[in-house]
């Protein structure tokens, strides 16, 4: 699976747009580019964002560990971002991905996988 390369001109506009909170952290969702199924969430800093713009793979910043970690790189279960978007306040990141394997650490395809329902 190749990663898309993207456009210096594109990371620097995007990057710039982006507010991070207190901590210099944002949160990102991934959710699966076809089916649009959220796959989790996880917090990234702009180091983490500019890793992801440059690279093509998903990074993200963990908060218990004080590191960046780049999904995949444990488990062999990788997210290549096809394209990255931010909402409309700029303080949360939606990251379309090409998920290769299980996206939760558990095993479960989705972090997502505790539902309620209400009539």
């Amino acid at each position: 699976m190749t990663s898309p390369r993207w456009a210096v001109e594109a990371e620097s506009t995007l990057l710039d747009r982006v507010v991070f909170n207190d901590q210099g952290l944002v949160p990102a969702i991934a959710q699966d580019v076809t089916t649009r199924e959220v796959l989790m969430m996880a917090w990234m800093n702009r180091e983490a964002l500019e890793l992801t713009l440059r690279e093509g793979r998903a990074w993200y910043y963990s908060r218990s560990r004080q590191e960046l970690w780049r999904k995949g790189d444990t488990s062999g279960h990788t997210q290549h971002a096809q394209r990255v978007r931010l909402d409309c306040d700029g303080d949360a990141v939606l990251l379309d991905v090409v998920q290769v394997g299980p996206a939760c650490h558990t095993g479960s395809a989705s972090c997502f996988d505790a539902e309620a329902t209400g009539d």
